[in-house]
């Protein structure tokens, strides 16, 4: 690494929320991301992935859970790596590596967090110029999202324990930016066998109530982002 290298962790912190563009679909969820606002140069006044520095001693996961919770105050209950950035020039500053993790919250984990006028959300499509190179952080985080959609169990990373088949369907349109036919939907995803009903219908709606669904309970529902 050469002494002059510093090591430094970030978080790319993914939940859903409802579009309030009216231009948007109403009602339908998209992927927002949050990020702190740097009060000093290099890139003062630009948002930034939370993170900090990596102390000698402390462990990896641990530095970015705590940076992330003094940033955001946010606590994800999973977090896993998605990759190492290293290229020379990523910094002005000089040469810094930055071991990047990943996690998806659900909403009531955002609300539990501590609001600071220096984090702001903003839709994962939608960015504002940041600093470094986050935005090919997170646009890398994006695309190995949307690949992971498709076959890993990700998607309960963003639901409660049950469920509804439309609820899942538009987990999966939120992540992949894009409509899923609802029929083919709930063909492919009752055919993969993780699924079982639990018996109650979801209630308060006006038509006839769907049913709930919940994952198996030995089917491994980790997000497995990187598996």
């Amino acid at each position: 690494m050469g002494n002059d290298a510093r090591l430094a962790v970030s978080t790319v912190i993914f939940t859903l929320r409802e579009q309030s563009d009216v231009d948007k679909r109403a009602g339908v969820p998209a992927l927002w991301t949050p990020f702190v606002l740097r009060t000093r140069d290099p890139y003062q006044d630009r948002w930034a992935l939370p993170g900090g520095w990596l102390p000698d001693d402390e462990e990896l996961e641990e530095a970015a859970a705590r940076t992330l919770a003094e940033t955001t105050g946010l606590h994800p209950s999973y977090m896993e790596q998605l990759y190492t950035f290293g290229r020379v020039d990523r910094s002005p500053t000089g040469r810094v590596i930055s071991v990047v993790y990943w996690a998806l919250v659900r909403g009531a984990e955002v609300e539990q967090a501590v609001p600071t006028e220096n984090v702001r959300w903003y839709p994962a499509d939608d960015l504002p110029e940041l600093a470094f190179d986050h935005r090919q952080i997170v646009d890398y985080a994006l695309t190995r999202l949307r690949t992971k959609v498709e076959y890993a169990r990700i998607a309960h990373a963003f639901l409660g324990e049950t469920f509804t088949l439309g609820q899942l369907r538009m987990v999966h349109e939120a992540v992949l930016g894009e409509r899923v036919d609802p029929a083919n939907f709930r063909r492919s995803a009752l055919a993969e066998g993780d699924l079982e009903e639990t018996g109650d219908y979801l209630a308060g709606t006006p038509h006839r109530p769907p049913k709930l669904y919940r994952y198996r309970a030995d089917v491994d529902v980790q997000p497995g982002l990187t598996h």
